[in-house]
């Protein structure tokens, strides 16, 4: 028997050239094969009279071949050949397109299953080059995936060989299985590669189903605390009020009960993990600077690590702010530093004059040593991958994490996204900020929008024009140089324009960057390189051109990046795109609420848009659908925690076959 782990090419009908077309799918193991899932099926087994199949779209018809098949020659090494079959309800003209193989089966008399459409346009009853089979071979057949040189055929005929070819051992604790009404694994593999009926592949589907999303969170449950051992980092003393008294604003609720979440979490004797997720504008830096505050006053170090030398400068002006007249020292360390500047702030750090330290990638340096580091705060955390994070909190002795993050996630999703953290939610606003009014227009009202620009820069504000990426298949897109280029000698000659884009080397972007938020710069072309890592609140107005080609999340991420000072703001989507665009951006200009936004993306586009980037680690799902599954995620993610409540550490010996799935399935987060 071959084992689920053996290399696909070993497989019977494989071999080295075609093994590597099947890596292109991702099936590099007979083990990926089987869970590579068809994506829709055939049902050879209903059957549809020829007389009631006119109009139906596509349908399996079983008849006899009434009369002998007739070559027709169009052209040059072009045939058609035409004959008649007949069931009890009718008869129908059969065409087939230059395929002489399929021509040479049929004989009159004989009996076959033909599947297509029957054409409406004419008066006798037609099927152009449908798929013909012989009877016997009435079922569900399986359509999957391809890639140039491999058909679905191909790719069925060898599932059917992998199928015979190995043990399919059950994994899943036999009390799950009861409990869920669940089939066997041996059963739900076979019927939904070749269900024996529709029932069979609804049974096949719920278990793989619950199966995928069960295992996961019971990975992600074992890896939250897996990842925690004790901490000597305890908080002693609660210095939230002493910090809230300072500060020359008020809080919102939200913002209380997340600095209360971690404070709450860091006086335990494990680190803290938590997620402090917030819309563009709630005060998470606020957050961040409270628990920080009470880490400092505790002894311990804190390290706050974001993604651009920009946004480190002025979290580190805002720190110093805060915590001015305190006796916490703050300190930045970036790479645009000198050598002797970089020197000093790492010596303050390993002596301990430094309480808290802001800084880019260069916290990640070896020579970058902490006397005491209790807190580890890693800002707009999708920047940053989880192997980058843990190199930062491996410079403590089990230090704290809070992870910070603008990006909305839908509630739904974010418990599974970041399932190795805890999650705590600012929905809420501070008072005083202005809504951004936005607005859907056609490119015919560009030059408005041009004076619209114009007029806010008059009055002395600042404003951002984004062009989508352009591929190499985008030839209706112009370029963000181009465009650059032609604003610049046409309709904003003798303005101040910058130009950003991800082209650029770090340090010409930081440097267009510092210019903008110095106000050197009146109008900023730019990519989505924007989309984080900037404030600057003189900027008043935002214009997306082509904005159908954004995600409604990303656009509302770019949105953020005005509205942040108290002048009133504009966001302007330039758009040509037809009803399903207009239908998303009229979202947008409904609403300034990034989780309502994120909720609609969802529905809208799946949850490619959010699993898209993987510095997450989570593993692709195969067969289950966060959103037309999410009743099943939420059933199995109870039944994870129930199982761990009974058997921690899976040791039971009716767990051993599922303990060994996890620990595969933690393997590849790890590796991804």
């Amino acid at each position: 028997m071959a084992n689920l782990n053996d290399n696909i090419q070993y497989l019977k009908g494989v071999g080295e050239k075609r093994a590597l077309l099947f890596k292109k799918l991702g099936t590099q193991t007979i083990g990926a094969l089987l869970r590579f899932y068809p994506r829709s099926y055939e049902n050879w087994s209903d059957i549809t009279p020829i007389a009631e199949a006119r109009g139906m779209g596509n349908v399996c018809i079983k008849a006899t071949v009434t009369t002998p098949v007739k070559e027709n020659f169009i052209r040059k090494n072009m045939v058609l050949y035409k004959f008649t079959v007949a069931d009890n309800s009718s008869s129908m003209l059969v065409t087939i397109f230059n395929n002489k193989y399929d021509a040479a089966k049929i004989h009159m008399g004989e009996e076959f299953l033909f599947f297509g459409k029957l054409s409406t346009d004419s008066f006798y009853a037609e099927m152009s080059s449908p798929k013909i089979k012989p009877t016997k071979a009435a079922g569900i057949r399986p359509i999957y995936p391809s890639v140039s040189g491999l058909s679905s055929t191909a790719i069925e005929n060898q599932v059917k060989i992998a199928l015979s070819s190995v043990f399919l051992e059950e994994f899943l604790p036999q009390k799950i299985i009861e409990e869920n009404g669940l089939c066997s694994f041996e059963f739900a593999l076979r019927n939904i590669h070749f269900p024996v009926s529709e029932e069979a592949l609804n049974q096949a589907r719920k278990r793989l189903v619950f199966e995928e999303l069960f295992l996961l969170q019971t990975s992600l449950l074992l890896l939250k605390n897996i990842n925690r051992g004790r901490t000597p980092c305890i908080l002693n003393r609660d210095y939230t009020d002493e910090f809230i008294k300072m500060l020359p604003f008020s809080l919102t609720n939200a913002q209380r009960r997340s600095i209360k979440d971690c404070v709450s979490d860091m006086s335990a004797n494990r680190p803290m993990n938590r997620l402090v997720q917030g819309d563009v504008g709630s005060g998470k830096t606020a957050v961040c600077a409270a628990v920080s505050y009470s880490a400092a006053k505790n002894g311990f170090q804190v390290a706050v690590m974001v993604p651009t030398e920009i946004l480190a400068e002025q979290h580190f002006a805002t720190f110093k702010r805060f915590f001015e007249n305190t006796g916490i020292s703050c300190d930045l360390l970036t790479g645009r530093l000198t050598k002797k500047q970089k020197e000093l702030a790492t010596q303050r750090l390993l002596s301990g004059e430094t309480d808290i330290v802001i800084g880019t990638h260069a916290l990640l340096s070896d020579n970058v040593e902490f006397k005491n580091l209790g807190l580890v705060v890693t800002d707009e955390q999708h920047r940053f991958g989880v192997e980058q994070r843990a190199n930062l909190t491996a410079k403590g002795e089990h230090p704290h994490v809070l992870v910070m993050s603008a990006t909305p996630i839908p509630r739904t999703l974010a418990l599974i996204i970041y399932g190795d953290l805890d999650v705590s939610i600012i929905d809420e606003y501070p008072k005083g900020r202005m809504p951004i009014e936005s607005y859907s227009v056609s490119s015919k009202l560009r030059p408005r929008v041009y004076n619209y620009i114009k007029k806010h820069i008059a009055e002395g504000r600042q404003g951002y024009i984004v062009c989508p990426l352009v591929e190499e298949n985008d030839s209706d897109l112009i370029p963000a140089e181009e465009y650059y280029e032609s604003l610049k000698e046409n309709e904003f000659k003798g303005y101040r324009l910058g130009l950003i884009h991800g082209k650029m080397k770090a340090k010409d972007k930081d440097s267009v960057m510092r210019e903008f938020s110095l106000g050197n710069i009146d109008l900023l072309i730019a990519t989505t390189v924007i989309e984080v890592g900037i404030d600057v609140p003189n900027a008043a107005i935002l214009v997306v051109e082509n904005a159908e080609r954004f995600g409604l999340s990303q656009l509302h991420q770019l949105r953020g990046r005005i509205g942040r000072g108290g002048y009133k703001s504009t966001c302007i989507f330039i758009s040509d795109g037809g009803q399903v665009a207009k239908k998303r951006l009229d979202i947008m200009c409904s609403t300034n609420d990034g989780f309502k936004i994120a909720d609609e993306d969802l529905k809208l586009r799946g949850p490619g848009d959010f699993l898209g980037n993987r510095q997450h680690g989570l593993p692709e799902l195969h067969i289950a659908d966060f959103v037309l599954d999410i009743e099943v995620l939420r059933s199995a993610g109870v039944q994870a925690k129930k199982l761990l409540a009974e058997d921690y550490s899976l040791q039971m010996p009716e767990n051993q076959a599922f303990k060994k799935e996890i620990k595969n399935l933690l393997s590849s987060m790890k590796n991804n």
